[in-house]
């Protein structure tokens, strides 16, 4: 991990959520988030080794993606956090994906709004976040925490919009 940043807080709490980080038993819930997709679901082994590699990863670089469960019910329902993505350890990318059924009930941006609060935590001064240009729900989801539209790319599926935000 580079010395300049503070790991990210890997426990987090919102006043419906509890994001945390990864266990291999969560490899069944990612693998049906990834069947939503319409891609092909990754085998258990192929998930947990998935698992696995994120933990290594999150001790070395001081950052990852967390599970989110909502409180009450204590159901995955997705995740959301800090990655490297297309984008880089000084200034990390911001993912957040959540089952359909927890769509449009604010799950994302309460989870986002929380692991903004925990990349300032790390004295980081840049996020970034790469969306497909089709993607209107995670733009609002953007918009509701500070970020801004700052250029486009594009790639194999289309046009990406890189957003930007300033911490």
């Amino acid at each position: 991990m580079t010395d300049f940043f503070k790991p990210m807080a890997f426990q987090l709490q919102t006043e419906r959520l509890d994001l945390s980080m990864w266990e291999e038993s969560d490899a069944a819930w990612i693998r049906k988030l990834v069947g939503e997709r319409g891609v092909d679901m990754p085998t258990l082994d192929s998930a947990r080794s998935n698992i696995i590699e994120m933990r290594k990863k999150a001790v070395e670089n001081g950052i990852s993606l967390l599970t989110i469960r909502r409180r009450d019910e204590g159901d995955f329902i997705g995740y959301c956090g800090l990655i490297i993505g297309r984008s880089s350890l000084e200034e990390p990318e911001i993912a957040y994906e959540l089952f359909r059924s927890a769509h449009r009930k604010g799950y994302a941006t309460e989870a986002a709004s929380v692991i903004l609060d925990a990349a300032i935590a790390t004295g980081r001064h840049r996020l970034w976040s790469n969306v497909g240009a089709w993607n209107d729900a995670s733009f609002r989801v953007l918009e509701k925490i500070g970020f801004e539209r700052h250029h486009s790319t594009w790639e194999e599926q289309g046009e990406i919009v890189w957003n930007v935000r300033d911490l």
